[in-house]
């Protein structure tokens, strides 16, 4: 009877270590393809007197050096902040050497804009933000400007392991920048902007994990613990 007993805590506990296992690995897996976003909330003074944040950043991961970043203007106060011009949105790429792959994509939802064409530049200092090595370009102002700007990096010189990778912070602490342009919601192309100036954003210093994430996390967990209880018996 002990025997069997023991046999059975014994199959027990592998139950358990391979169910702790496997959600443990399941919540790895989730957390390297988990995006990675962030809000653009720090303005130089030429947008100062208006609340942030002005955009969002968010990082997907889409292959072992390939990953899209897309901008979003925010919605603050009965404002919208636009991004365009030049250094429309610039970011610090965490890589020795890195392009571009395929076409800037901007687009505005407002009424009358023209958004882009948007261009890689190579890079530079941003208004009080320190400098960053690699700038998106529009063509013009406030009629081309965009309300989202996405783009997809390729690293040529090696891999990431997450979304939270990507970028790296620059001199000055921050991961991203972009130039805003104040207007009205909803945009008006006819409208002016109210003001014109640099907003840049530092990132959280992790992911933000999703419910299912703690899920996956839970169970690893109670699967220890009960494992942990069964070899006691």
């Amino acid at each position: 009877m002990k025997a069997r007993g023991f046999l059975r805590g014994g199959r027990r506990l592998r139950l358990f270590a391979a169910a702790g296992a496997a959600a443990l690995t399941s919540w790895a897996g989730v957390a390297r393809a988990a995006p990675f976003c962030f809000d653009i909330g720090a303005a130089n003074p030429g947008i100062a007197g208006f609340p942030g944040p002005y955009a969002e950043t968010c990082v997907a991961l889409t292959g072992s050096n390939t990953a899209t970043v897309t901008f979003t203007s925010d919605v603050v106060s009965g404002n919208i902040y636009l991004m365009g011009n030049g250094g429309s949105v610039d970011v610090n790429v965490n890589a020795t050497t890195f392009s571009i792959s395929g076409i800037i994509l901007g687009t505005n939802a407002g009424t009358g804009f023209a958004p882009g064409p948007f261009t890689q530049g190579a890079g530079g200092a941003v208004d009080g933000f320190g400098s960053f090595n690699l700038t998106v370009n529009d063509f013009d102002g406030y009629t081309h400007s965009a309300d989202m700007i996405t783009f997809t990096l390729t690293d040529t010189s090696g891999t990431w392991a997450s979304a939270s990778d990507v970028l790296t912070a620059n001199d000055l602490g921050f991961l991203a920048a972009a130039h805003i342009f104040v207007t009205s919601f909803p945009a008006d192309a006819s409208n002016v902007a109210i003001a014109v100036g640099f907003a840049a954003g530092t990132g959280p210093s992790s992911p933000v994990p999703e419910p299912a994430t703690l899920a996956l996390v839970g169970l690893g967990l109670a699967a220890l613990v009960g494992g942990a209880g069964a070899r006691r018996k």
